[in-house]
């Protein structure tokens, strides 16, 4: 069946010690699975399967002996890249939010869970100790008094040593001319048999319920709602409706349907239409395109939406055109055979590209401070000038394409550095001889000799700033925010940071769905750079 030792894994000296590894592996991950499963994380649970089981499979396998070497990789690309991508495209196309993050199952529990105050009201509660472990309950209700016969209470201490499930018990109460004129208990000591206090029910002469509600009250509560298991028959239209996820108000006699195209519950008319309010919280369902209609129709998030991809595009352009000018002649300068101490500039010119890009913005987001930043100290020195760098959108978008053209020149300085011993001395003897000056040699020479090879580089540079959150997030946090914009929206946003936000910083209510829909569109336009890098290279490999 291809699954005998194969040679070099299962032989030898340890092979014990390897079928024992392989074991302890599949029993930890058969043991994980079954609690993803419980907990309904399907989507993981399958994926730890499939991981699980191949990665047994290539290493216990003949035929598959050569695959080993490349599993682990493989297995990475899976768990990290395709998995999390085809994750949020399912999450894209549901309705997943800050306020409809539950199953319906738990959300009807939720509601089930409901009480409200019965016929009955509610009751002072007093507790009196009779004897070592014996407690009296004493209820007031104005001019009304009712006690427990003594009661052998658990405390909470001993329900967690024993590992005690407290039994729904039923206690009967007598009405008395006054309470008890013992000492009452402590607050502390109710608080440490609260768990039993909560597991008993006080019934009344009037045969009225009542449960804990506080820790000095006992009250007549009961369900707000009843799950109709099986249906209903509407009394108005006589339609019937099929349960088991029909609630019932016990107050009003009401009934509420989840529906199934805003996540919520609702109340229903006569007819079984849906009216009135939706009762939070919601639960998750599939709502087809409606995210990616809603970038594309919604004016609140239409217009930033394109208002940032613009400014997304043209940042991570003018990033690489910025970058690779100055990168270049910097390159030519260090090259340059004339100029001394050319190994001290070299590694002062690269220092920025050592240093952690998190350091860098962050003390430039000092030095660009509006009010205390020594840039603006500068310019108001000489100039008499203090840019607005946070709050006018323009100057925003300038200091950011600034600090990351000092973030990413050396890397391009370093790539030409490289590509400029490739071009023959000869060229530039011969463009001598013609009378050609430096300037000439260099946008009739170097420019296009070294323009083919950085292609693919650029747009790889191209591909990254397209998504540079680390830079929007700690330099502006994507601000001053768009004004109008009905998601959180700022003029520096890139498509990135504005998904960052309105999934995690949303003040309506984190919107999970709409940002998997950008991020799902920002993945096309990724991977349409990627396409084209790929051609690029091709094509230079090819000419």
């Amino acid at each position: 069946m291809g699954l005998s030792a194969s040679p070099g894994f299962m032989q030898g000296k340890y092979a014990w010690l390897k079928l024992l590894l392989i074991t302890a592996i599949v029993l930890l991950n058969g043991y994980a699975i079954v609690l993803m499963y419980a907990g309904g994380e399907y989507a993981f649970a399958l994926l730890t399967l499939v991981v699980v089981s191949t990665g047994v499979y290539v290493f216990l396998s003949k035929k598959m002996y050569a695959h080993r070497y490349i599993f682990p990789g493989i297995a990475g690309m899976v768990v990290f890249i395709i998995f999390p991508l085809a994750y949020t495209i399912g999450i894209a196309f549901t309705n997943y939010s800050g306020t409809n993050l539950l199953s319906l199952e738990r959300v009807e529990q939720l509601h089930i869970q409901k009480t409200y105050m019965a016929k009955g009201g509610s009751f002072d509660f007093q507790l009196h100790q009779e004897s070592e472990g014996k407690y009296v309950l004493a209820l007031s209700q104005d001019d009304k008094y009712f006690v427990t016969r003594p009661v052998e209470v658990v405390s909470n201490a001993d329900v967690r040593a024993r590992k005690l499930t407290l039994a729904t018990k039923r206690i009967k109460l007598q009405e008395v001319d006054a309470l008890p004129s013992s000492d009452k208990a402590p607050i502390k000591e109710i608080i440490s048999h609260r768990q039993f206090f909560n597991s008993i029910v006080l019934v009344t002469p009037n045969q009225d319920e009542l449960v804990m509600n506080g820790l000095r009250k006992f009250s007549a509560m009961k369900p707000l709602y009843t799950r109709l298991e099986d249906g209903v028959v509407l009394k108005e239209s006589g339609a019937i409706l099929p349960g088991p996820s029909i609630l019932r108000n016990n107050q009003t006699g009401e009934l509420m349907l989840p529906n199934m195209e805003t996540g919520y519950y609702q109340y229903i008319d006569g007819d079984g239409e849906f009216v009135g309010n939706r009762l939070a919280p919601g639960f998750t369902v599939g709502v087809g395109w409606k995210n990616f209609e809603r970038v594309a129709t919604d004016k609140g998030i239409k217009e930033p939406f394109i208002e940032i991809f613009i400014w997304t595009v043209i940042f991570a352009a003018a990033s690489v055109a910025f970058t690779l000018a100055i990168g270049m002649v910097l390159a030519c300068l260090i090259q340059w055979e004339e100029l001394k101490g050319r190994a001290i500039y070299r590694v002062v010119l690269i220092l920025p590209y050592a240093i952690p890009a998190f350091i860098s913005i962050l003390v430039f987001k000092g030095l660009f401070n509006q009010n205390f930043g020594e840039i603006n100290e500068i310019l108001n020195g000489l100039f008499g000038i203090k840019p607005d760098w946070f709050t006018d959108p323009v100057m925003a978008k300038s200091m950011i394409l600034i600090v990351n053209t000092w973030l990413g020149y050396p890397y391009m300085m370093i790539l030409c550095l490289g590509m400029l011993k490739s071009i023959p001395e000869d060229l530039y003897e011969a463009s001598a001889m013609d009378g050609a000056g430096p300037i000439n040699n260099f946008f009739n020479i170097t420019v296009p000799l070294l323009m083919k090879p950085l292609t693919p580089l650029l747009v790889a540079s191209f591909a990254f700033n397209f998504n540079n959150f680390v830079l929007i997030q700690l330099l502006t946090n994507g601000g001053p925010d768009i004004i109008g914009a009905s998601t959180p929206a700022g003029t520096t946003d890139l498509l990135v940071s504005y998904t960052y936000r309105i999934a995690f910083q949303g003040d309506g209510g984190q919107d999970y769905g709409l940002a998997s829909a950008i991020a799902t569109l920002i993945f096309l336009v990724v991977g349409a750079l990627a396409l084209i890098n790929l051609k690029l290279t091709k094509a230079d490999k090819t000419a």
